[in-house]
């Protein structure tokens, strides 16, 4: 018995399956485009491809996340490789790489190759970005997971983005190197957060460092200082109900002028401050 486009969607509605997940996946086995499966919804699907995307949707429907399934995701307007070993990019994070572009644009314009350094670069997503909207900017990106830093080069390589990568935690690395601006979007989610349970199937230790949530943003500020130049800036992502926790960590390690921006949906979703 065979089953046509319409009906292998059906299944996956049945199976709790959002139209458009289910449409995306169906096309990418297919190696069509939504249009031609809306214009075909009789044509039979080779048992191959069925097998798969049956498996597919059983695992969408126990959260994976589709960027995990078709193997890509974009981010600000890149489209850049996926495995489970990162995180997938999110577009609250596009609000950390508007505010560096505009500190580049702005207060580091003068400077005619800014260091720049990416803390935590999972895919590359941050790093990418900004050496794609601002070319004069010299990138660096580290991250403690082999297998992230593989995915991040492999990104860089796709798009020919040239941005330096070394593995380890933190600023260590980095060793005495100082930078003109640091982003970085650290684990934040405290440990009893019920939000970890939806993101299952995401690197945990990219998710939550335990605790409050506040393990690794607070040792990012306590050594930036030493890695920034005068008047260098730090910019981190946070939880929409840390950014008071935030600024005041900024200000007590000798950062002025710190202040907060809120991402799409109006939430505190970042915090920054200068030397």
């Amino acid at each position: 018995m065979t089953t046509a486009v319409a009906g292998a969607l059906a299944q996956a509605k049945a199976l709790g399956l959002d139209r458009l997940d289910a449409q995306l996946l169906l096309a990418h086995h297919l190696g069509r485009d939504r249009a031609w499966l809306l214009a075909h919804g009789d044509a039979e699907l080779p048992p191959a491809v069925l097998s798969a995307f049956e498996v597919d949707c059983r695992r969408r429907a126990d959260a994976v996340p589709l960027a995990y399934l078709l193997g890509e995701r974009e981010f600000h307007g890149l489209m850049l490789k996926l495995t489970p070993d990162v995180l997938v990019p999110r577009p609250d994070t596009e609000t950390l790489v508007e505010w560096a572009l505009c500190l580049l644009n702005g207060h580091l314009a003068t400077l005619p190759a800014p260091e720049v350094l990416d803390l935590g670069t999972g895919s590359g997503a941050i790093a990418l970005a900004l050496k794609h909207s601002q070319p004069r900017a010299r990138l660096s990106a580290s991250d403690t997971s082999a297998a992230a830093l593989e995915v991040a080069r492999g990104n860089a390589r796709a798009h020919r983005l040239d941005v330096e990568f070394r593995a380890g935690d933190w600023w260590m690395p980095w060793g005495k190197r100082r930078f003109d601006l640091v982003v970085s979007n650290p684990p934040y989610i405290a440990a009893d957060d019920d939000h970890l349970l939806a993101l299952r199937h995401e690197p945990a230790m990219a998710l939550s460092p335990g605790g409050d949530g506040l393990a690794a943003i607070d040792r990012i500020i306590e050594e930036a200082p030493a890695h920034l130049r005068k008047a260098g800036w730090l910019l981190i992502e946070h939880g929409n109900d840390q950014a008071e926790q935030v600024g005041q960590r900024l200000r007590a390690a000798g950062f002025a002028a710190v202040q907060t921006r809120a991402d799409l949906a109006g939430h505190d979703r970042c915090s920054a401050g200068h030397l």
